[in-house]
């Protein structure tokens, strides 16, 4: 853990110079994962000047690295990403989020709902399993959370609702893209 941390404190300011905003850092047995961000998405030449002054920040630390060859890999922290900090759950509150404990807490050890507030000590969700009801838990109670894209139905050309555009943010945004059977030749040609 404080290696992680160490290396997000590191990493954070070479990372804003490049105008990204470093969402999260994981260490594992062979692999180094930095999730960054930046308003209006994150292209591949925002990754690649990532990746050079993340080479270099880790070439100097190799404390830091794990033991033998390992992989370096930067990326987006994608629509459902995963939520560790205070502030990373305020940017979502009004979302779905999906929390599983370390203990069973309200009867289960996995939950999912509306993240409806945020402390500095935890969370208030609205589950679906009882909506209306607002279940609190305690940061140090949660092991895993992440948001949750709801898929909606494609809405028809033309109508009031195909205007509204996607925010990745919003827990009911329309995806771009169906799943239906035609999804394949959308994701190819997203005019059709």
């Amino acid at each position: 853990m404080a290696q992680t941390a160490t290396l997000h404190a590191l990493a954070e300011p070479l990372l804003r110079e490049a105008g990204l905003e470093l969402w999260d850092v994981e260490v594992g047995r062979d692999l180094v994962r930095f999730l960054v961000e930046r308003d209006g998405g994150v292209d591949l030449d925002a990754l690649g000047d990532a990746s050079r002054a993340l080479s270099g920040l880790l070439d100097d630390h190799p404390e830091l690295t794990p033991p033998g060859p390992y992989q370096l890999e930067i990326s987006s922290p994608g629509l459902e990403r995963t939520l560790r900090t205070p502030e990373q759950f305020r940017r979502f509150v009004g979302a779905v989020v999906s929390l599983k404990t370390t203990r069973p807490v309200h009867g289960a050890r996995r939950h999912r709902g509306r993240l409806v507030g945020v402390s500095d000590g935890g969370v208030e969700l609205d589950p679906e399993a009882a909506p209306g009801e607002r279940l609190p838990f305690g940061f140090d109670e949660i092991d895993r959370a992440r948001t949750v894209f709801v898929w909606e139905a494609s809405p028809k050309p033309g109508s009031r609702r195909s205007a509204r555009r996607a925010d990745p943010r919003s827990a009911t945004a329309a995806p771009a893209l169906s799943r239906g059977p035609d999804a394949a030749h959308q994701a190819k040609d997203p005019q059709r």
